[in-house]
């Protein structure tokens, strides 16, 4: 169990800082590619499951003009991270979140990332991650009859937002609107569950669970996991009154089935901001907070990016 560098990672970076996590146990992986023009890459790890967030270390020792990745046949945004002060005054660091989506088949895969420097050098990084089957649990739920076999004009509505919600999380702020770590979105002791899990309702098969699930009273207050914009407040079909934050760079938390909402859409909120309280509108079995996160389309476990990212 010591030895697994995705567990390592995960475990520490709840007790320490996100700059020590990167700093000390990157190094518990393959070494740094040397990427030339005194570029290095690193990733958190080389091997991973289907649902996860992945974490890119870019480091350069010259000034840096730009960064491009790619994954997932998309455009992977990094950000600057100041370097320690023990390092050259130009030294640089760039970071980059890869999602490896629910659904994304086994595979071995590459991820590429382009630097270019000032004085019109440039740098090539190359990394293959292999993804292994989540290996989710399957559970029988019951719901109200309308959620498993709606009639023509439920299925239409259904539909709708589901185009919309591919819209939202298709679009990519190119600006960082979140500073520091990601908080969970619940004050207290309440345990997340239930991400991935393949869900048999009234009998009959369903689609992956995309979120984790915080079981909680009504009306138990709901947080924002960190600074960002209200890209959608309002009623929808399946996950009942829902509100989305989005947090830049691709990266958008989705918080559904509130007894009431407390933000509209274009607020700007903070790391804690309430956003809803908890309740059981949509399709639930009692109430509960949903609590999802999409990184560049990709959807993972929420929870990871508490645990990559700190908490606040």
């Amino acid at each position: 169990m010591m030895g697994n560098p995705v567990f390592m990672i995960r475990r520490l970076s709840l007790c320490f800082g996100f700059a020590a996590v990167i700093a000390g146990l990157l190094s518990l992986t393959a070494s740094a590619e040397e990427c030339g023009n005194g570029v290095t890459m690193k990733l958190s790890a080389p091997e991973t499951a289907q649902g996860s967030l992945l974490v890119v270390e870019l480091r350069s020792t010259k000034p840096l003009e730009a960064v491009e990745g790619r994954w997932n046949d998309r455009d992977v945004p990094f950000w600057r991270r100041q370097e320690e002060d023990s390092k050259p005054s130009n030294a640089e660091l760039r970071l980059a979140l890869l999602g490896v989506d629910l659904e994304k088949p086994a595979g071995k895969y590459e991820f590429t990332a382009t630097a270019r420097l000032s004085g019109g050098e440039q740098a090539t990084c190359r990394g293959t991650i292999e993804v292994n089957a989540g290996h989710f649990a399957t559970e029988n739920l019951t719901v109200k009859k309308q959620f498993v076999e709606p009639n023509p004009e439920q299925v239409a509505r259904a539909q709708a937002e589901t185009r919309k919600l591919r819209a939202i999380f298709d679009h990519v702020t190119p600006e960082r609107l979140w500073s520091g770590g990601f908080r969970l979105p619940l004050e207290g002791e309440f345990k997340g569950t239930n991400f991935g899990r393949r869900r048999v309702l009234n009998g009959q098969p369903g689609s992956p669970h995309t979120g984790v699930d915080f079981p909680a009273p009504t009306g138990t207050p709901v947080h924002a996991a960190q600074s960002g914009r209200v890209v959608l407040a309002e009623e929808l079909y399946f996950s009942g009154n829902t509100v989305i934050v989005d947090h830049g760079l691709g990266i958008y938390t989705f918080y559904g089935h509130f007894s009431e909402t407390d933000v509209k859409l274009g607020d700007t909120v903070k790391a804690g901001t309430i956003l809803g309280k908890v309740g059981a509108t949509g399709r639930v079995t009692g109430p509960h907070l949903h609590w999802g996160l999409t990184v560049e389309r990709a959807r993972v476990n929420a929870v990871d990016i508490v645990k990559v990212l700190g908490n606040s």
